[in-house]
């Protein structure tokens, strides 16, 4: 029989893609969502009990990259969300200029960009959204995962990428220009930033 150990478990970028990457989440989804709802990393005790997992659930989630084990509990954002939304989705793009949207397309952060530029590409998300809307009820989710655009003919590295995501519900677009840094901590950072807010203004804290 396999115990728990008294590892502590985050998300890998790869990890958080996979965990808010879908408006409804799947069962694996959800437990793996867990482990950004606290002030820092959850133990994997405490974790198997609120995501009612087993060993071998979580074994298979290291093997497919999306979790990590860590010898020591990692603190979560400890700024509000405004305070460090600029500088941690700038390093999500090689350029440094990104924008955070939401589904509705206004601009909730923005670097490397003019505030014009940001709602430009702010109301081009929700143009995207209400589209892979639309197909949806047609009977296409094809529509519903990442977009990129290019000016290289041989499709290599996109101008503007269109990363879609949910967190509790709300939809928001990360647009990022030049090349996409996804596999980053930083990614991680900020959706845990994204729940805990969520958190605090849900507790009036």
């Amino acid at each position: 029989m396999t115990h728990p150990t008294s590892d502590w478990f985050m998300l890998t970028p790869s990890g958080v893609l996979r965990a808010f990457g879908s408006i409804k989440p799947d069962t694996t989804a959800l437990s793996m969502q867990i482990l950004l709802t606290g002030e820092c990393a959850l133990e994997q005790a405490n974790w198997m009990q609120l995501g009612e997992l087993d060993a071998v659930q979580i074994a298979e989630m290291q093997v497919q990259g999306w979790v990590q084990a860590l010898p020591r509990p990692l603190q979560g954002p400890d700024a509000k969300l405004d305070d460090f939304l600029q500088h941690v989705i700038a390093s999500l793009s090689a350029e440094r200029r990104a924008v955070l949207a939401s589904q509705e397309g206004f601009c909730l952060g923005r670097s490397g960009l003019t505030q014009d530029e940001a709602d430009v590409l702010s109301a081009a998300a929700a143009d995207f959204s209400e589209f892979a809307l639309r197909q949806a009820k047609r009977g296409w989710r094809g529509a519903s995962g990442y977009v990129a655009f290019h000016s290289d003919p041989e499709f290599l590295l996109p101008d503007h990428s269109f990363v879609p995501f949910w967190v509790d519900g709300t939809g928001y677009w990360l647009i990022l220009l030049g090349e996409p840094l996804l596999n980053n901590p930083a990614l991680v950072e900020l959706l845990w930033g994204i729940k805990q807010a969520g958190t605090r203004f849900s507790s009036g804290r």
